[in-house]
């Protein structure tokens, strides 16, 4: 966690009153509900979306935020989380972050209603404060992450992705949130200004990185993050996987897609795919791409100046291909 303080360090007092903030945007006058969003305020986990929002705006203002900069932070943790609640429950997953799931909790219905009642609470805090620029990222944000989703569900059925389509799944289903955050950090400050693309470029980057970091987990020795081989079992096309894919005879590719279809459960069978696509250096080719991404999103910050918000978010880039979970 030594990282992750030092990264807050300039935001401290914005990231302080920025949960106040976060915690009244979601009350309601049904009780249920509230016992619900008070779960999930207290199980929040590194906060890193709404960091890059405050790092963003600070960076660009000579270390000033505004309210448009906190609504623009509780709108993005609103909507992000109600994608959460909405994804455990089509994930039939028990578990967040090492506690229970709102629908392992409360059941599926009331964690779809619960969800969609954060999304309106986000959209609600955006047009009742006139913050139409602000909205347009966020909903373009929705609609590609669900755009996201479906194309890697089609995708995976036919086990075909190209190295282009897995760039354009993760883009969307990954990297579009925190291009978000950065450009809606800068539109809260610097409306209509060239630094909004800049940070959503920034952001994107950042985002690549870090859904690529994740596929790596998949192929660890110990558990961080998730299980090993997770992905496998699901089917998902990760990138040392289609570079495997890409870069082995005809007979050692029919093994591999027969393997990922239709042994994904067999724990050995798994083992030996994590070791073919190691072997054929599918990591090595991975890590790569990942540090290439990141070496880009480093790049757009030398064009500003030195400050402590400059510092942070080189330190949050690292830390996205570095982190150890």
């Amino acid at each position: 966690m030594k990282t992750v303080s030092r990264i807050k360090e300039p935001i401290d007092h914005e990231m302080e009153l920025f949960e106040k903030k976060f915690h009244d945007s979601m009350s309601s006058q049904v009780a249920l509900l509230n016992r619900i969003t008070y779960y999930i305020v207290n199980r929040k986990g590194k906060q890193m979306r709404p960091m890059f929002v405050f790092l963003t705006a600070k960076l660009l203002n000579n270390g000033m935020v505004n309210e448009r900069t906190y609504r623009g932070a509780s709108v993005i943790e609103l909507i992000h989380t109600a994608t959460l609640v909405h994804d455990d429950v089509v994930d039939e997953s028990n578990k967040r972050r090492g506690f229970f799931s709102i629908n392992a909790l409360w059941k599926n219905k009331i964690a779809v209603l619960v969800g969609d009642y954060l999304l309106s609470k986000g959209l609600l805090l955006s047009i009742d404060n006139g913050d139409f620029d602000l909205l347009r990222i966020i909903s373009v944000a929705v609609r590609e992450m669900s755009e996201g989703e479906l194309l890697q569900i089609e995708k995976a059925r036919r086990l075909d992705i190209t190295e282009e389509v897995y760039y354009d799944i993760i883009r969307q289903k990954t990297a579009t949130l925190i291009a978000a955050c950065c450009s809606l950090g800068a539109c809260s400050v610097k409306p209509d200004s060239q630094d909004v693309e800049t940070f959503r470029k920034f952001g994107e980057l950042c985002g690549m990185a870090f859904q690529i970091k994740d596929d790596l987990f998949d192929y660890g020795e110990q558990k961080i993050g998730k299980p090993t081989g997770i992905d496998i079992k699901e089917q998902k096309m990760t990138l040392p996987l289609i570079y495997a894919l890409n870069n082995c005879s005809k007979s050692e590719k029919g093994w591999l897609v027969n393997s990922v279809k239709n042994h994904n459960k067999d724990k050995i069978r798994v083992k030996q795919v994590i070791a073919f696509v190691k072997e054929k250096g599918g990591l090595d080719y991975a890590e790569q791409k990942m540090l290439d991404f990141k070496e880009k999103a480093l790049k757009l910050l030398d064009a500003y100046p030195p400050s402590e918000y400059k510092n942070s978010l080189e330190l949050m880039v690292n830390y996205v291909v570095d982190r150890k979970k």
